[in-house]
């Protein structure tokens, strides 16, 4: 029996690795394109794209990290008596949502776009409304799936959806551009490019449905079944509760997009304004890039808390959980702190220019917030505390509104990036003020100091090594601000992985379960057998 659990636990973890592999991929695909998409349309071109973008990302996030983990977590709380329910009651939720969503954005487009300050993107709007109706397809496959702990079929069309849609993106606009087309014309057919990930995911996903064995009915059914009341009632409390809070990155997204230009303008059409704008969504790709981590590990984290709360498996659960959170914690410290003391070399090498550098250090603290908000969102779900995080990001996204509207007329794009920062601190503190008042924290506090004091070494060899820098090359241009940062980016890597493997923050069972953690915890095991 114990062999049993442990093998089922094994596999359990194998494809939450997949997964979490999966969503590191094309989260970074997602992140990375924004730099040759910038480079072939400019800042304004930028800001034309990023200001549809939320509604794609979101479409995106229910079908990838919002219902498919309500799903998963339906199908892992009730018995297989109750699967065949589960998916019919949610195919048809899913389809009344996604319709109703494509109809907001279609009908609503000329207002929306009235409503951001700039009449040109309603077209864009509603090329972007069409990715609602593939969605609830995708999601609700891509649900059972997961349900069943098979994650190949998400894992595979979710980096198939990012390549393509990359893909299409970028060679439409390039081509587009190259005609002498308008960067408006360029947005929609960058737009365009999600409606085809998502065809691809749909197809691939079609195509394990029918080529993987179904379940056999259980010979014993369960007492623990679901009734189609009970499903709706938990579907429509779940779709409010555990979506809001996946898409946290896009309401804020959402908020700069409908305000931020008009804010920067002052309600007059203004090219400078567009630019400004363009220059701020730099730091969107940093931003995800930042934050990868933490938004994989909680997309596979919510059906295994799920289980352990589920099991009673209250160590194994709080074990998790300090893990979690300690990597997290050391990422985005590290992420922040590094990328705001090199964001001028990275700046040129990536986006050609300088400039905006104050306003994305500024907006690089939000890496931080953002991973501790993320992940800790994600445990209060598993643990079935699914209002409360979305309370959270109601909470972020009011903070970010206001502070928009007071700072960004006093202090333009620098105001907007703080802003950025305290909406996702707050969320993060209400989280995690959460997950303390459950005392499912108190081990993370001892390790809090070293971590900070790992970043604050590291950031003045950093300092040092760029004033150095400086010293041996007075040259400017992007191919001296690639090594610049690349090579900044090793030393101050290895420095403060040294600090932590010095210090002792994680342990080798922590080491052994991130990609190349192996690796490390080899070394620190030798350094110890030599220190003997």
């Amino acid at each position: 029996m114990d062999d049993s659990i442990r093998v089922k636990r094994h596999w359990m973890w194998q494809g939450a690795f997949v997964l979490i592999l999966a969503g590191v991929i094309s989260k970074i695909l997602s992140a990375v394109y924004r730099v040759p998409f910038q480079n072939i349309v400019g800042d304004v071109g930028f800001y034309i794209y990023q200001q549809v973008y939320p509604f794609l990302g979101i479409a995106v996030m229910l079908s990838t990290s919002g219902f498919p983990v309500i799903i998963s977590k339906l199908m892992n709380d009730y018995s297989e008596k109750s699967h065949n329910t589960i998916m019919k009651i949610s195919s048809l939720v899913l389809s009344v949502i996604g319709g109703l969503l494509f109809l907001c954005l279609y009908m609503g487009a000329v207002p929306i776009a009235l409503f951001m300050g700039d009449s040109h993107l309603a077209q864009l709007i509603q090329v972007t409304a069409y990715a609602f109706l593939l969605f609830p397809f995708v999601a609700l496959l891509r649900g059972v799936f997961q349900g069943r702990h098979d994650m190949l079929p998400s894992a595979l069309s979710q980096i198939m959806e990012q390549f393509l849609r990359v893909a299409v993106l970028l060679g439409l606009s390039f081509w587009l551009i190259k005609k002498g087309a308008s960067l408006y014309a360029a947005g929609a057919a960058a737009a365009s490019g999600s409606l085809a990930g998502s065809l691809i995911a749909l197809i691939i996903l079609v195509f394990f449905w029918f080529k993987t064995k179904k379940p056999e009915k259980a010979e014993i059914e369960k007492e623990n079944h679901i009734t189609t009341n009970q499903l709706m009632k938990k579907l429509l409390l779940y779709s409010v509760t555990i979506c809001v809070s996946s898409l946290l990155l896009l309401f804020i997204q959402l908020v700069d997009a409908l305000n931020l230009y008009s804010l920067l303008s002052g309600g007059e059409v203004s090219e400078e304004a567009k630019r400004l704008k363009g220059i701020y969504d730099r730091g969107q790709p940093l931003l995800q890039l930042g934050s990868v981590f933490a938004m994989s590990i909680g997309t596979s984290l919510v059906p295994l808390i799920s289980k352990a709360v589920k099991e009673n498996q209250v160590q194994v659960m709080k074990q998790k959980v300090t893990s979690s959170l300690k990597l997290c914690l050391a990422i985005g410290v590290a992420a922040s702190a590094g990328l705001i003391c090199i964001l001028k070399p990275v700046n040129i090498m990536l986006f050609q220019n300088g400039e905006g550098t104050a306003a994305l250090q500024i907006f690089s603290c939000s890496i931080l917030f953002a991973s501790l908000a993320v992940t800790a969102a994600a445990v209060l779900q598993g643990a079935g505390n699914t209002v409360f995080p979305a309370i959270a990001v109601g909470a972020g996204v009011a903070v970010k509104w206001v502070l928009n509207t007071f700072l960004v007329p006093h202090y333009g794009i620098e105001g907007a990036a703080f802003a950025t920062a305290a909406s996702f601190a707050t969320v993060a503190g209400l989280n995690l003020y959460r997950l303390r008042q459950k005392e499912w924290m108190d081990k993370l506090k001892s390790t809090m100091l070293p971590i900070i004091g790992s970043a604050i070494l590291m950031s003045a060899v950093l300092l040092a090594y760029l004033r150095l820098w400086s010293f041996l090359f007075d040259a400017e241009g992007r191919g001296y601000a690639a090594v610049e940062s690349v090579s900044a980016v090793a030393i101050g890597g290895a420095v403060f992985i040294y600090c932590m493997m010095k210090l002792g923050i994680f342990t080798n069972e922590e080491l052994n379960s991130v990609p190349f953690g192996s690796k490390l915890s080899k070394l620190t095991r030798r350094r110890e057998q030599n220190g003997r």
